[in-house]
Parts: C-alpha cells; structure tokens; sequence
C-alpha cells in the first residue's frame, strides 16, 4: 500500500498538482503539506505514561512491540517512546525485548510478544505498544501467563479503553479524528483560494525524498483511567460500548460515565 501511494502522489508531483498527504506521510511522494498528528508526541506520551504507571522499579525490564516496519507513522511513534525510554535504559532499566509486527497485525503481534517474553524468562514489568489493536493480544498473552504489568496503547479504541478502565491497560493515546480532518479540509480551501496554507512553520522529515515537508499537525493526549470520560464526552466513542462487560460495568460507574 506505501509503494501505491508512493507512485500516485509522485506522479501528481510531477504533474505540478498540489497534493495533501492526511494522517500518513507518504515518504518520497513529494507531498506539498501533510496534515496529521504530532506523531512523534503520541510516542512520548506512550513512553512518559508507562513510565509512570510503572514507577520507582529501579531495574524494569521492559518489551517493545512496534508497529509495521513499512509505515511512518510506526517510525515516529518509536522515535517518541524511545526519548523517554532510553534515559531509564542508561540508568537501569533493561529492554529485555525489541521488534516490529509486520502490517499491524494483532495476531502477529501475540505471537511475536509470547516469544520474545519467553526469551525473556518470563519476567517482564511493562510492555510499550504501540496501539490498541496489537495491546489487546499482549493482554491476552500476559493472562494466559498469570502476569498483570503495564502496557500502552493507542488509538481510544472501545477494546482500548475498555481495557484502560478495569486496569489490564495503563493508558491509551487519542486523536480527535474531527480536528485533523478539519484542518486537512482547511488545508485544501486554503490552496483553492490561491492562500498560503498556515502550518506555524512546523514541518515532518520526508526520509525518502531528504525533505522537510509543511506540516499541521495536531495535539494527541494521554487517555488513563480517569480520563476516559473525556474521550465519550467528545462522542468518539458510546459510553455502551466500552461499558458492556460485566467488569466494566462498575468501573465505568466509578470514573462517571453513563
């Protein structure tokens, strides 16, 4: 799919058409704006909040499950997490666990966090993923091995957050999809009207094309436990489908949503 829309925005580049790139960069596309969330800062978000679901633990022992090698996206949200995550690296932590799934497939990514927690000896104190999706199969994991430890995720999915409340999850990572696509459609009247596109100068690197390409990009935030309820308050999500559980009935009562 990256080659695909490699070759089309390329092809309009070459044609002198304007073109927007929304929600993934398309390296080597020549994208004249892209317009998306701060990437990056949805990986910091990760990496601070495990941190501080985990705690004092002065010898953590932590797993990375990563996203598709082949998506950008997946490259910046590394790039976030792994700021916040190398300096406890330096000072005592351990990544007893590093890979990539290929195509974000959550069925790969239970079987590629069983192995490397069995290469691990079984002994692991939180696990950053990348999203929601692949989260909910390291759950699955972590249960079948009698272990409770904490894990990211991304996305605000209804699993997600769901897993969020009753505490199989630390935290999870939303994007309010209305305001990017918003600015994406801001973006295109914008250059309809012969205007200058405001992006107040920020720019994402193209690593394929050695570019900085304009970029808006938009603010992600931490969603925890207590949280949540700002997640269905911006009607993302129903309150009936993350509340449908039995576990998740009460919880969901607990932090006010109904």
């Amino acid at each position: 799919m990256a080659n695909s829309a490699t070759v089309t925005m390329s092809a309009a580049t070459q044609a002198g058409i304007t073109s927007i790139d929304y929600d993934r960069l398309t390296p080597g596309g020549g994208a004249s704006y892209y317009v998306s969330f701060d990437n990056v800062k949805v990986g910091e978000l990760q990496g601070a909040t495990l941190i501080k679901c985990i705690g004092n633990k002065a010898d953590a022992r932590i797993i990375e499950i990563n996203g598709s090698p082949t998506d950008n996206n997946a490259t910046l949200f590394k790039q976030g997490y792994d700021s916040q995550l190398n300096p406890k690296y330096s000072s005592g932590w351990k990544k007893v666990g590093d890979q990539s799934v290929p195509n974000w497939d959550n069925a790969q990514a239970g079987t590629i966090f069983e192995q490397l927690l069995t290469a691990a000896g079984n002994k692991v104190d939180g696990v950053l993923v990348a999203n929601d999706g692949m989260a909910q199969s390291v759950i699955t994991v972590l249960k079948k091995n009698g272990l409770k430890v904490p894990v990211t995720g991304q996305d605000a999915t209804a699993d997600g957050l769901r897993s969020v409340l009753v505490g199989d999850q630390c935290m999870t990572v939303y994007k309010a999809v209305k305001k990017e696509a918003a600015g994406a459609a801001g973006a295109a009247i914008a250059l309809i009207k012969g205007q200058t596109v405001d992006t107040g100068g920020k720019t994402v690197k193209d690593p394929q094309g050695n570019r900085d390409v304009p970029s808006i990009l938009l603010t992600p935030v931490a969603i925890t436990a207590q949280t949540v309820k700002d997640v269905v308050a911006d009607q993302f999500v129903k309150p009936a489908d993350i509340c449908s559980t039995a576990a998740a009935k009460d919880v969901c009562a607990k932090f006010g949503i109904s």
